[in-house]
Formats: C-alpha cells, structure tokens, sequence
C-alpha cells in the first residue's frame, strides 16, 4: 500500500483513464490530460473565498427574482404581468403539471439546492462526515440539470416572438435573474472536485503503485466516478465516498441504446404534436416546432428564428446521430488513435448542447404565463412540449449513461507527455 499523501499526486483521466502524476499547480492555474485534454484539476485562487461569495450572492438574487414582477405586456390597452411563480402556477392550472415541474426543479430548485450545498461544504461548519458525503455527491450528480441560463435564453426569444403582438417590458425581478444566472455559473466554476473531497475526507491509499501514462484498467485499477479516489478495479464500493461503480460502467451501450431508441420514439411525435395553442378573438391555432420556425422566419425576426431551429430541431436531431456514432464506435468497429481523438471531441459536444435544447419548452411556458389577454388572445401549452421535454431529457440520460472511456480502450498505450499546466 501507497501512503494517502502519495495518493494526491496521482490521478485517472475520468474521460480517457490515462494514468497521470500531478504537477504542483501554482495558484490560478489547472492540469489537463496528456492525451485528452480534459481538466483534471484546478487550484483556484481563494477556493473558499470565491465559491461562498458567488453562492451568496446567487441565493440573495433569486430571492429577490421571486419577490417582483418578472416580465409585462401591453396589448391594445391590457396590460398582463407575471412573476416566475406565476409560470408554474398557470402550467397548472392548465393541467401540465409535469411541465410545471420540470420548470421549479430545473429552473429554480437544482441551482439553489447546489448554491447551498457549496455553502456548506466549502466553509467549516460542523457536519456529520456521511451527511457532507452525501451533499457532495449529490452536487455533482445534479448540477447538470441546473437550467436557469437556459431558461433566461428562453425568456429572451419568446420576447422577440411577442413583439409583433404589443408592448413587452422587464420587471424589477428581471436584472437579479440575469445576476443569478452568471452567479451561479461562476460558483460551480469555482468548486473544483478534488478540491472538495480532499476537504471533506483525506484521498484513501494507492492499492498499488501506478504507472504513469498506462490506462487504469491495464494496471487493475479504476476511477471513483464521484470523488476521483484511485480504486482496486475489482473493488465496487468507493472507501472515501461510498459511490458504487465498475472499471467501466456497466451494460453502458445498453442502457445508452435502450434511452437513445425511446427519445427517438418521442421525437416523431414531438415534432408533430403541437406544442403551442394560441387562442387570438376565438379563433384556436395549433403550432409546432417547425411551424414556429416557419412564422418567425416569415416575419424578419431570422435570428431568433435561427436559434428555434438549431436549439429545437438541428440539436436533438444531431445530437441523437452523434449517440449513435460513439456507441457504433465504442464497440470496437473504429481503430486508431486519431478516431478515438475525434470521438471524444463529439462527446464532449453531445454533453455540453444536449441541456439547451430545452429552450423551446421554456419559451412555451413564458409565452402560456404572459399571455393571458382574455377573449383578445391567450397561449397554452400542448401536448408536443411535454413530448420533447421527455425527449431532451431522454438524450440527457443517454449521454450520462454513455462511458467515454470505452472510446480509448483500443488505444495502444506509448509514453505521454507531463499534464500541461494552464492559466485561468
């Protein structure tokens, strides 16, 4: 056994699991992978100054984005206003409740709920070790479903999409969500996860003393998936988080298979669905993405329109093409090392676009919230959105299930150079 001091200066690559020895990060700096480019770890300056300030001020602008009026509308002499509450209130009402649940936990709940947890877990407050073990884990399990920028771009589009109806105008809440959105963006920036575990408890021993630039699997070891602790392969249960998990994940191309084809499933007939009721002088029009697409297009606004359809149609669609490649290719029909270079790049893609797709879900729900003009015009949502929700969420998953790592097995282990070390 190696000592828990030796420990810290040995890494595996969560992408690649390439073997790496740490340098000493002067502060402000972070290490990347040889052979991926991944970051492995960052030293930040004031790493608990920085995240507690930022959560914070975070949490202080989102209780004051939930106090005020969110947004206005002026239509022929009536006037509509609505606060963020307001949105999941009126989903409700008009019996898409999943929808309006999807909106709190993602919108509001996640990031709030990790604002805090970084709170408690950078500072030294008095808490029992398996309850920061579970705070910590379940941080870095939720974080990605934090969507509160994507939804602040969803308010931005739908305000495009009513200007040919009438006036639209920001309300006092309007400035502190756009705060919160950059705040909290920051505050995850500047948690680094190994930083984190080592405050919460000491890196378990080496069972073995590593190779450098040799994958994990060759050497009989793993990866913690959670807390980046350096595991026998064959030992299921992490010492120092308690998070369950396998050299590679298990049944992973199933699984990512099996949500792939579902979200294919749903997305026939989330595009056509409509996904949007528009009630104008009694007169009910049905639209679906596509459509919406069309209309903005057809009234100049080509920008918006451009978004819409990236975000809506091109994403999901290439996204689901991009699934499909990297399990083709992970089940050992690609060869080269070039291959495995490109794969990864995709998948760093697929992860990183697959959230935003949710735009065109968030300016339905601002649109049905906002626009309730009685007899003149009112919006609702239909069936289609819940069906693309579940679409993008499915694809979420289906990413989450995928394991990079099987894209470099094939690789044929040579000498790498030394982590490069960056500026932030």
């Amino acid at each position: 056994m190696c000592s828990s001091h030796h420990a810290d200066l040995w890494m595996l690559c969560p992408q690649c699991d390439l073997m790496t020895q740490l340098p000493t990060l002067p502060p402000g700096s972070k290490a990347s992978c040889p052979r991926c480019e991944t970051t492995l770890t960052a030293n930040w300056v004031e790493p608990q100054k920085r995240p507690t300030g930022y959560a914070l001020a975070a949490l202080f602008m989102l209780v004051l984005a939930n106090l005020f009026p969110f947004v206005n509308m002026h239509v022929a002499g009536l006037s509509s206003e609505i606060t963020l509450m307001r949105i999941p209130q009126v989903m409700v009402s008009e019996d898409y409740s999943s929808l309006a649940t999807l909106f709190m936990l993602f919108v509001q709940a996640v990031p709030a709920c990790c604002m805090i947890i970084i709170l408690l877990l950078v500072n030294p407050f008095r808490i029992a070790l398996p309850l920061k073990r579970v705070m910590a884990r379940l941080l870095f399990q939720i974080k990605t479903w934090g969507m509160a920028e994507i939804f602040l771009a969803g308010v931005l589009v739908s305000f495009v999409k009513l200007m040919a109806y009438g006036d639209i105008g920001i309300g006092t809440s309007f400035i502190p969500w756009c705060l919160f959105c950059v705040l909290q963006l920051r505050a995850f920036q500047c948690v680094d996860r190994r930083w984190l575990w080592n405050r919460i408890q000491p890196m378990p021993e080496l069972p073995a003393n590593p190779v450098s630039a040799i994958s994990g699997l060759h050497q009989g070891l793993r990866s913690c998936s959670c807390c980046t602790a350096i595991l026998p392969a064959n030992q299921l249960v992490c010492s120092r988080c308690g998070t369950k998990g396998h050299a590679r994940r298990k049944h992973s191309l199933q699984w990512t298979l099996a949500l792939l084809f579902t979200s294919i499933l749903l997305y026939v007939p989330a595009n056509l669905l409509p996904i949007m009721i528009t009630d104008a002088l009694g007169s009910k029009t049905t639209s679906t993405i596509m459509a919406g697409v069309i209309l903005l297009w057809g009234d100049g606004s080509y920008p918006v329109a451009m978004v819409i359809f990236i975000a809506s149609i091109m994403v999901p669609s290439l996204k689901m093409m991009a699934i499909g490649w990297l399990c083709w290719d992970a089940s050992r029909k690609g060869e080269g090392h070039h291959d495995s270079e490109r794969m990864h790049k995709i998948y760093e893609v697929v992860e990183f676009v697959g959230r935003w797709s949710m735009i065109d879900v968030f300016v339905i729900a601002v649109l049905s919230a906002l626009v309730r003009m009685g007899q003149l015009m009112s919006i609702y949502p239909a069936m289609g959105a819940l069906l693309f929700a579940m679409v993008v969420i499915l694809t979420m998953f289906a990413a989450m299930t995928f394991d990079p790592r099987l894209t470099w097995d094939r690789v044929r282990e040579k000498s790498l150079e030394e982590p490069s070390i960056e500026g932030k």
